[in-house]
């Protein structure tokens, strides 16, 4: 049983409830909360947070309920007959027994349980500045979009230089972007010009012209005219490591 599972049911038992009464609440059918309580179905983190706050668990907030959480809420142990059978399907040329030894860490980290997870979590590379993936990061997906955005849409962008620490963007950062093509006064933007690729704060001038932004040891801008500006995506959240 999962971790979710198993809370789900101490608590329903606890409180006396049958399934059929928790699922009338929570609206779903009562043999999805069973499949949520056995640990057999994969379940969106808001449904799992509406479950729980329909059984009076409403301390459990996303800061102590983590995605890792939501992802544990199908038990391996249970399903990785069916994941080995779905693999055994892509890779016809493999033998029972081999599919049968395949590991359950091998399972999680294929492409089959990634696209059990479609619909919660979502592998967006990480591109540099030649656009080229260099890496991946797993991105929550809420009411299938991220940040708003088309999830085939949205990639990362590795700050090549330190051109925008002014901006709090170092160099080796990591800039979570999503699709534009247009500028968006005030927000910082991933752009192409002058055969280059940038990172740049914009602010709209007119209809015809933005100002450039970047900041280093010192505060530059340029203007410029829109039309010789390519702009690619919009940056809505940074990241970086610890050293």
């Amino acid at each position: 049983m999962s971790r979710l599972g198993d809370l789900i049911r101490t608590e329903r038992v606890r409180q006396k409830l049958t399934p059929k009464q928790v699922a009338k609440k929570c609206g779903v059918s009562e043999s999805y909360l069973l499949a949520v309580e056995a640990g057999t179905r994969i379940i969106a983190d808001d449904q799992a947070r509406r479950i729980l706050k329909a059984i009076g668990l409403k301390q459990q907030t996303e800061a102590e309920f983590t995605l890792d959480d939501i992802a544990a809420t199908v038990d391996l142990v249970q399903v990785q007959p069916k994941m080995a059978a779905a693999v055994a399907a892509r890779k016809p040329e493999k033998k029972e027994a081999e599919v049968v030894a395949t590991s359950v860490e091998e399972s999680v980290a294929g492409s089959v349980w990634l696209d059990a997870l479609a619909s919660v979590l979502k592998r967006v590379p990480v591109m540099n500045a030649v656009m080229k993936p260099v890496s991946y990061k797993l991105v929550p997906v809420e009411n299938g979009r991220i940040e708003g955005a088309n999830p085939e849409k949205v990639f990362f962008y590795l700050a090549p230089d330190d051109s925008m620490r002014g901006f709090r963007i170092h160099r080796g950062d990591i800039v979570l972007t999503v699709p534009a093509n247009s500028p968006v006064d005030g927000s910082i933007m991933l752009l192409n010009y002058n055969e280059h690729r940038y990172l740049r704060k914009i602010k709209v001038l007119d209809d015809h012209t933005v100002m450039l932004q970047h900041y280093d040891r010192e505060y530059e801008a340029e203007t410029v005219p829109i039309n010789e500006i390519g702009f690619i995506s919009r940056c809505v959240q940074v990241t970086f490591e610890l050293q």
